[in-house]
């Protein structure tokens, strides 16, 4: 990376300073990143659990630094005034949160424009920001890190497109492999003399040439920045999908290019007043779109994730050791927020052990949110009572998790809502059931039914386990076993929670049986 540092500061990249002291530290003291790019200047605090951390604050101003850059070989004066404006105000934002010094990365428009140096000095004499400037291939990295950061042994190739610039990235099995990057940022040839034949030539011949170097052919593709995010925003739009939870959206080939050929006749006024997108990022997306449509067409992929991770926390990645980026970024999440907001820190634990027998041969990837859905249970208490399930589904489906699909989401949301909440006909959140299965929505009542009557059976530290369930579906039997402790706590309400539990998994007979 580029920067001018001393020795103290080299040795930990563009912090300065270690983040992760502790190899074993799941908690990440708040910092705050600054990415510098050229359509957008961004502000990121980060706060909490350090292996998916916590958005204490994230402000964005679309100050176009490369617009025009092709033509004049330097920065937009505009945009550098509204860049300069809004780092000295993040400067100011940060010192009024205590922030230890902000870490600042720019990316193409600084390391491209003729006048960059001079800006990067500018910023650094008003502001006090050290500004790292990096090249395209250490940004790809830094991007692909940021994916790993919320799919940890991701297969396949990350593509982050900027305004003045696009990276791939090779990611397989948690590492990454071959980068390039390309002048393909849309504010780089949007103006390309020639119009749209002549844009699709260029397009053709720089990602023919990048797939001559990057193996990515038939794999999932992780598309990072904010062009691709709204062009994924329209294609919810066009589909009525429900959840607009960018993170870990998915498309297939089919579904992209519909929403791409809408995009080429939609009124796009309409269309960005609809979906919630800034005029600024609308004006680039067509041309984003016509990367998107030759990339397809390129590489072909096998799935399109999109991914709200990238530079920013690629940044953090970089600095963890290893053995945290081994672990699970949503289970790191549930136990922070269990320990930040549960009753009974810790008690989660205990729950999923008690459960886990109603779930005979089940995946790892389902006893993994069996096991988030337990560390959460509880999270939630300080709701209103009327509206405490309703609160449950919605912080498990909009929450800023990593390492959780849609339908995970649900899943997970729809156990939490059966966890207070006998029903989930006649809630607002019908339309997302349809994204999951009637099995899973069966199996998801399920776990949230015995969440719900294990609950009440582990509240008191005598009867810590005390209670054990059995569970044969070859005889349809459920069976409680209780000791002499816990049996006091086995009283009506219980005995009509352990009843629904039965009838929520087909149960047939049930027993319950009592130490002297």
């Amino acid at each position: 990376m580029d920067g001018n540092t001393d020795s103290a500061q080299s040795d930990w990249g563009p912090f300065g300073r270690p983040l992760f002291d502790d190899p074993q530290a799941r908690r990440l003291s708040r910092v705050g990143v600054v990415d510098i790019g050229s359509n957008s200047v961004r502000l990121v605090v980060f706060d909490g659990a350090a292996r998916s951390p916590a958005y204490f604050y994230n402000e964005k101003i679309m100050c176009g630094l490369g617009a025009g850059m092709p033509e004049t070989g330097r920065l937009n004066p505009e945009g550098k005034a509204r860049a300069l404006s809004a780092l000295l105000r993040f400067q100011t934002l940060a010192r009024g949160m205590n922030l230890p010094p902000l870490t600042a990365v720019a990316t193409a428009a600084m390391r491209d424009a003729e006048d960059g140096p001079a800006f990067r000095a500018e910023i650094e004499n008003a502001t006090g920001l050290k500004i790292w400037v990096i090249d395209g291939e250490e940004e790809a990295r830094l991007s692909a890190q940021g994916v790993l950061l919320g799919w940890p042994g991701a297969d396949g190739v990350v593509c982050d497109i900027g305004g003045s610039s696009m990276e791939l990235a090779e990611v397989t099995g948690g590492q990454v492999g071959k980068r390039m990057s390309s002048q393909l940022g849309p504010l780089r040839f949007k103006d390309l003399e020639g119009g749209k034949k002549a844009r699709e030539k260029h397009l053709r011949r720089i990602i023919g040439g990048l797939a001559e170097h990057i193996s990515g052919t038939g794999k999932r593709f992780f598309l990072v920045g904010g062009s691709w995010r709204a062009i994924a925003r329209v294609d919810m739009e066009r589909r009525g999908y429900p959840l607009h939870v960018l993170h870990e959206y998915r498309m297939d080939l089919a579904a992209t290019r519909d929403t791409l050929a809408f995009l080429e006749t939609a009124d796009l006024e309409a269309l960005r007043s609809a979906c919630g997108i800034s005029s600024a990022r609308m004006s680039l997306v067509p041309y984003a779109a016509e990367v998107l449509s030759e990339l397809l067409d390129t590489f072909e992929p096998s799935e399109i994730a999109i991914s709200s991770y990238g530079i920013r926390e690629g940044l953090l990645y970089e600095q963890m050791p290893q053995g945290l980026r081994d672990r699970d970024p949503l289970i790191e999440a549930c136990r922070f927020a269990e320990a930040k907001d549960a009753r009974l820190p810790g008690f989660g634990k205990k729950l999923y052990r008690f459960v886990l027998p109603l779930f005979p041969g089940a995946s790892d990837a389902r006893l993994r949110i069996v096991r988030a859905a337990c560390l959460l249970h509880d999270v939630s208490w300080r709701a209103h009572p009327d509206y405490r399930a309703e609160t449950c589904f919605d912080n498990a489906t909009r929450a800023n998790l990593g390492g959780l699909d849609h339908g995970e989401r649900i899943y997970l949301g729809l156990a939490l809502l059966h966890r207070y909440r006998n029903k989930r006909e006649g809630t607002r959140f019908e339309d997302f059931l349809d994204l999951l299965p009637l099995e899973d929505q069966q199996e998801a009542e399920m776990l949230g039914k015995a969440m719900r009557f294990g609950s009440m059976l582990w509240m008191s530290d005598a009867a810590s386990e005390g209670a054990t369930l059995d569970w044969d579906p070859e005889a349809g039997l459920l069976r409680l076993h209780l000791t002499a402790e816990a049996a006091p706590l086995y009283g009506e309400v219980a005995e009509a929670r352990f009843n629904a539990l039965a009838r929520a998994i087909g149960a047939d007979k049930t027993e319950v049986e009592t130490e002297d």
